[in-house]
């Protein structure tokens, strides 16, 4: 697996699907107030079949490569759903996905799937920014009696908070790509323009300074 190429490859088909918009001179808001030069929105993926499958045959890749005694491949609900089932399709594994929380009637089960004591779990999701969503599903999997062995996603902001809050977890994370991967193919691709890397770089090393 050539990881270059992978990661640029994948930041340069999420840019064309406009799955992630760069606009560092009119920034988004964050749900966390965070202004941000990025937006990602990876469920544009789902729409794009090609692109889809080379998502899924990576990630597959990219799981062998670093968790080759995975047994179970989980998804996180809901973005990570469709790209957990073509990685085990491809892989011939079983797979569970795992909800935010339990529900509220009938068994009030928050994993569906199989998820046995020992199992171990590789689980995927479609983004992180502070980790939050996926090793939410990480303690329901644990708590579960399954093992979880790792973690992969399509893209990372790769901001020090998700570091830490991984490492906390004592969790590993393998992503496709990621933020300084994204902006460099950016400028190469012409998505942005030559003044705005001061800009986006800036934002890598000051996410919550950068637009105060």
């Amino acid at each position: 697996m050539d990881k270059l190429a992978v990661a640029d490859n994948i930041a340069g088909q999420l840019l064309k699907i406009k799955a992630v918009t760069l606009s560092p001179k009119e920034p988004f808001t964050w749900a966390s107030g965070i202004k941000s030069p990025i937006y990602t929105d990876n469920r544009l993926t789902i729409a794009y079949p090609d692109f889809r499958q080379t998502i899924a045959h990576d990630l597959a890749d990219l799981i062998m490569e670093n968790y080759p005694e995975v047994e179970v491949i989980g998804g996180v609900a809901t973005a990570g759903i469709p790209h957990a089932t073509g990685v085990s399709n491809i892989l011939n594994l079983p797979l569970n996905y795992v909800r935010p929380q339990k529900k509220d009637h009938g068994k009030k089960s928050q994993i569906e799937g199989r998820c046995n004591k020992g199992d171990k779990v590789v689980l995927i999701d479609d983004l992180i920014s502070t980790g939050g969503s996926i090793l939410k599903a990480v303690k329901a999997v644990r708590e579960e009696g399954g093992e979880v062995i790792g973690t992969v996603a399509i893209f990372s902001y790769d901001l020090p908070e998700s570091t830490k809050n991984f490492a906390d977890a004592d969790t590993k994370l393998f992503t496709l790509t990621d933020y300084p991967t994204m902006i460099q193919v950016a400028q190469k691709q012409d998505y942005v323009e030559e003044s705005d890397m001061e800009l986006l770089q800036q934002w890598y090393q000051d996410p919550e300074g950068w637009c105060k």
